[in-house]
């Protein structure tokens, strides 16, 4: 039986690490699982650990421990994400060398690939899955980013025939909406928005995806209270002032201190980078005229 299914005893873990319930999988009580299944929820609580910032712990909880190529794909996520890149690409390219066929080796390899810039090859190690959702979700993820939205959608689609109503092809179908736009985005606010205010769901990631979806209805306020819900969770989250940047500039406020306080804590953010492309495009764009100047 397929362990993150609805009968699954990793059911629980596996959805509340995909709605951002970090903390919930931190301490997620595990020893009633069965063996064969007590790694694969380590890996998701260690990976939960990585995204509440405590990559540093977890490399220090996982020394020693390179005899299994979960824990060394783990251990390579920690390492990008305390930025030793460098070393975590060479350890991941030499795992899917290794252990191609391996899940999780798939998962945060193509994760640590695409994070540093190399699409093709995360490509190539994700669709060696074998009925993977979470692979289903990065390809997507990736595709969505190298604007291939068809691609996306047809992966999304066939995964939806064997997947059903799991959480993350919810959560995956929503992305591609968002792309797609039209009654599209109404039906990714419903998803998120489930999640977003059921007490028992309730996380950063989710109230972060409803304010996005209400930002493309051009629901401002409603995008603002989203997205002030999820900074009293945690005002430092990233995504949460980068999103607000977004609402601050469309609905003509000043977004120069948010900015800032970006740049200061991620300045090699996605939005930054994309912002800075995008002016030098326009710098040289003007560049090629000059103004004249009526005699």
């Amino acid at each position: 039986m397929d362990p993150f299914s609805a009968e699954g005893e990793l059911l629980n873990i596996h959805n509340a690490f995909h709605q951002g319930q970090y903390q919930t999988v931190i301490e997620f009580d595990t020893s009633s699982l069965s063996t064969e299944n007590a790694l694969p929820a380590r890996i998701l609580q260690l990976r939960a650990q990585i995204a509440t910032g405590k990559a540093e712990e977890v490399l220090a909880d996982i020394e020693g421990e390179d005899e299994l190529p979960e824990v060394v794909a783990v251990k390579a996520l920690a390492q990008y994400t305390i930025g030793s890149t460098t070393d975590a690409v060479v350890q991941i390219e030499e795992l899917a060398a290794a252990s191609s066929e391996n899940v999780t080796v798939q998962i945060l390899g193509g994760t640590v690939l695409q994070a540093a810039g190399k699409s093709e090859e995360a490509l190539a190690l994700l669709t060696k899955h074998q009925g993977s959702l979470e692979a289903v979700a990065i390809i997507a993820q990736i595709q969505l980013q190298q604007n291939r939205t068809d691609l996306a959608l047809k992966e999304v689609q066939a995964a939806r025939k064997w997947a059903q109503d799991s959480l993350l092809v919810n959560i995956a179908e929503s992305w591609v909406g968002l792309r797609m736009g039209g009654e599209k985005y109404q039906q990714a606010f419903y998803v998120f928005e489930e999640m977003a205010q059921a007490p028992s769901t309730s996380a950063i990631k989710s109230l972060i995806g409803q304010a996005v979806a209400d930002l493309h209805l051009g629901r401002l306020p409603e995008a603002e209270a989203a997205l002030q819900q999820a900074i009293d969770k945690d005002p430092s989250s990233i995504e949460a002032v980068a999103n607000s940047i977004v609402l601050n500039v469309l609905s003509g406020k000043d977004a120069s201190e948010l900015t800032a306080s970006l740049q200061s804590h991620a300045p090699e953010h996605a939005f930054l980078v994309d912002l800075q492309e995008k002016s030098t495009l326009f710098d040289q764009a003007a560049a090629k005229y000059s103004a004249k100047v009526a005699s």
